[in-house]
């Protein structure tokens, strides 16, 4: 019986001490999720009209999630390029050039399974 007794309170104290790395895990510290429409179509839309969106657009058009989620990986090389390098965009510094926080996002929705 005593021994008993003795599990059951290791067995609470394990519980008390693993208690604040649950919480964190289920939502209590975790980032917000990052999503196409709120956080990377105000970027595309200021750093990629008018040459990969509608009604002007002459380039790959990548007005929509699924369009920028099959171009991801050459959308971030390029936005991480020197701004002198060839392939880097937005194309010949037509538009401002992404931060470092704004390249992050796109690489944090790629992380995180790329959400609508």
């Amino acid at each position: 019986m005593k021994n008993h007794h003795l599990f059951s309170a290791l067995a609470l104290l394990g519980c008390l001490f693993l208690l604040p790395y649950c919480s964190a895990t289920r939502g209590g510290n975790a980032q917000p999720a990052i999503s196409y429409e709120k956080d990377l179509l105000p970027i595309m839309e200021l750093s990629c009209t008018p040459c990969h969106f509608p009604d002007r657009g002459r380039k790959k058009l990548l007005n929509t999630a699924e369009a920028t989620r099959e171009s991801l990986d050459d959308i971030i090389r390029r936005i991480e390029l020197p701004a002198d390098a060839k392939d880097y965009m937005p194309f010949k510094s037509k538009r401002p050039a992404l931060t470092a926080e704004e390249i992050d996002l796109f690489k944090q929705w790629a992380a995180t399974g790329m959400t609508d």
